[in-house]
Formats: C-alpha cells, sequence, structure tokens
C-alpha cells in the first residue's frame, strides 16, 4: 500500500513552540509531537471530557459515549490512517485527542445556549475556544499561560477543518497570538484528524442510538450505505443475531470509511503531484476525504441521524433543559460575578469580564453544571434515561 513520509510532518523540523522551554529536569526520551500529545492526556480539559455529552448527558448511561471516549476512539481511526499513509502518527494523535476540549457542557445544545447567552462579548464556539483552553486557560507550568503546544500543533487545531474565513474572536485572538496563517490548508495530520473525527461519529452515534432505543433499525436500514453494509454481513453471517450484527455494521462502517478515506488521499495526493508537508498546505484543497460516491453516502447518513437521533422528540426536552440550565448559570454569573470562584472574575472591560464567565461554564462536566444550577438558580430535572 502506498505511503507518502515526504508529506509528513517531522519533529525535528517542528514551527517551534511559543514559548521558549529549557530543558532542565526529566524529561524522557520523546520528540516534540510526542510531548504535545502528552500534554494534552495529562491536561485537566482533557479529564473532564469523560463528564461531557457527546449525545446523551454525561450523569446517566454507563455505556453511553462521552466526549472522552469519542476521542479516544477518533484518536484510534486517526492513528490507524496516518500510519498507513506515513504520516506523523504522535500529532495526527494528538490532534485527534484534542479536538474536543473547547467543549462547554451538554454538547452542541449547551455550545448553542452559552453563544446566545454571551452574544454581546461575541459569542461562544467550541473550535476557538479549544485554542484557548490550550494556550491559555491550562496553566501547569510555571513561567508561561497555556500548554505550550508547538505551533504545528495549534496550525491543525485551528485549521483541522481547512482555511478559516469568518473568525470567531476567540479563534483570532489564539490563532494571531500563535502565528497561525489561517488562508491556508493544514498538513495531511490534521486533516486525517477532521475526516477520523467525522468516521467516528457516524457509526459510534449509530451504536447508542440503537441502544438507546431511538433509532430504529427499520429505518436505519433505509439509508443506502448502512443498508449495503447489512445486506454484506446477512451473506457472510446467516443467521448471527441481532446485537452481534449491529457491533458488524458500525465495526464494518468505520472500516469501508476509513479504507475509502485512504484510497481517495492517495489519489488526490498524486493527482496534485504533492512531495512535501509544504505542497500539502498549498494544493488550494484538501487532499485527505472521502471519494464523491462515499461523501455522497455519508452525507444521507448524516441526514438520517439528524432528523432521527439528534433532533428526535425523545432528546428534544434534555436539550432544552440542557440550554436553560446553561442560560441561568451566565444570568447568575453576569448578574453577580462575586459567585464566581476565585481567580475567575477577572478582565478590565466589560467584555473581559463576560469571557471570562464563558470560560468558566465552559470548563464545567454536566454534573457540575447542574450542581452549580441547583445551588444558584433552582432544581435540574432531565429524562431519566438520557
Amino acid at each position: 500500500m502506498t505511503a507518502f513520509p515526504g508529506l509528513a510532518a517531522r519533529p525535528d523540523r517542528s514551527l517551534g513552540r511559543l514559548h521558549p522551554e529549557d530543558d532542565d529536569g526529566p524529561r524522557g526520551p520523546r520528540d516534540a509531537f510526542q510531548r504535545d500529545r502528552d500534554r494534552i492526556v495529562h491536561s485537566a480539559s482533557f479529564r473532564r471530557l469523560r463528564s461531557k455529552t457527546q449525545v446523551f448527558v454525561a450523569p446517566d448511561g454507563d455505556h453511553f459515549r462521552v466526549r472522552l471516549t469519542h476521542s479516544l476512539e477518533v484518536a484510534q481511526i486517526g492513528r490507524t490512517m496516518a500510519r498507513a499513509l506515513g504520516l506523523n502518527e504522535d500529532l495526527t494523535e494528538a490532534l485527534c485527542l484534542a479536538h474536543d476540549l473547547g467543549h462547554p457542557p451538554f454538547g452542541h445544545a449547551g455550545e448553542d445556549a452559552l453563544s446566545a447567552a454571551l452574544a454581546d462579548a461575541g459569542g461562544f464556539d467550541h473550535n476557538g475556544h479549544t485554542l484557548r483552553v490550550v494556550t491559555l486557560i491550562e496553566r501547569p507550568y510555571p513561567n508561561f499561560a497555556g500548554l505550550n503546544l508547538t505551533r504545528d500543533m495549534l496550525d491543525g487545531l485551528a485549521k483541522h477543518n481547512g482555511p478559516v474565513g469568518a473568525l470567531g474572536w476567540a479563534l483570532a485572538e489564539a490563532a494571531a497570538g500563535a502565528g497561525v496563517a489561517l488562508d491556508e490548508w493544514p498538513g495531511l495530520e490534521a486533516q486525517v484528524a477532521a475526516i477520523a473525527d467525522d468516521i467516528a461519529y457516524d457509526n459510534h452515534d449509530i451504536d447508542d442510538g440503537l441502544r438507546a432505543g431511538i433509532l430504529e433499525l427499520d429505518e436505519l436500514l433505509e439509508v443506502p450505505l448502512v443498508a449495503r453494509l447489512w445486506r454484506a454481513i446477512e451473506r457472510r453471517h446467516p443467521g448471527l443475531e441481532r446485537e452481534r450484527m449491529v457491533k458488524a455494521l458500525v465495526r464494518d462502517g468505520i472500516g469501508t470509511m476509513v479504507a475509502d478515506v485512504l484510497g481517495e488521499t492517495r489519489r488526490r495526493v498524486a493527482e496534485a503531484g504533492a512531495e512535501t508537508a509544504a505542497d500539502v498546505r498549498g494544493a488550494g484543497r484538501a487532499l485527505a476525504g472521502f471519494s464523491e460516491a462515499m461523501a455522497a453516502e455519508e452525507r444521507a447518513l448524516k441526514a438520517f441521524l439528524y432528523a432521527k437521533l439528534y433532533d428526535s422528540p425523545p432528546l428534544r426536552p434534555v436539550r432544552d433543559e440542557a440550554q436553560r440550565v446553561i442560560a441561568n448559570l451566565a444570568g447568575a454569573y453576569r448578574a453577580d460575578p462575586a459567585l464566581l470562584p476565585d481567580g475567575w472574575a477577572r478582565g478590565e472591560s466589560e467584555t473581559d469580564r463576560l469571557r471570562g464567565i464563558a470560560d468558566f461554564i465552559a470548563g464545567m462536566t454536566d454534573r457540575y453544571a447542574i450542581a452549580r444550577h441547583e445551588e444558584l438558580v433552582g432544581p435540574v430535572t432531565l429524562p431519566e434515561k438520557f
């Protein structure tokens, strides 16, 4: 199988870090990108992902995925593809592990509520907040704020979905400080991390949706990609019980999408004549991605999941209550900043003060947000199952 090691990011040619570091103290035999990965894994923000919503609210359902398990699954898929393509596995893994650090409690519902509550301070965007987390909010080191990740890592986090046009304030601020060129395509490691995210949640949300009883298998089998995979499993394993069929479906969905991305990425790289990482950045388009046929099938699957799972009637009360919690917390802290813990009521301007409130709320886990709401505002009523 064709690999492209010449397109890989190299730790010995890293773009460097924002703050100079000395090598005093024990460091271990790790290169720059391995250190980036380890700094993510050891961060408090990464640990808190274990209690943040993926689809279902984190306090309930031991077998449902949360942001932490999702991030680990993305990293496994991303690293597999990076290895097959000869890319830097450590940088790819680090980008996958860090991609959701900026999510507030209650997933996208919480993000929408927080953005609305702080619209007069520029709103809130989880991608921009991820950069804010790793460059400012995490503070494990004595001489600087942030995790001091490599610029390669910051570039990949800022642009994992491609060049950025309309900038939210947080991303603009963090990218400017990091010296990231937002109008270029990122390296292949970041492109692979982005597609690994899609592959993970496309397939694992099927698993969680069926487990929760929200998705109906008969309706799911009307989706062309799912139907094709299901029929192939039936041919290979006639008479297999439904539960194991579903596990095979999820596994085959991931494998089918990964194989498609690898084949299409090799085709695009050859077509572009890319031979170096600089060629990837200057290609003018994504070089990692689904083929045209798979992209169409994947869009149909996403449309189904949005209609039947993410916006389903059983989850609407959860979303509504989660948004009420976030809106009320933002309102309470705005009305009385003294309610914030020490160190969070910061900033000289009103905008800075409100952004500090957003920083604090965004760092909460689902459980902590619920507890603070019950302490400051009143009871929270969430459907027990979800």
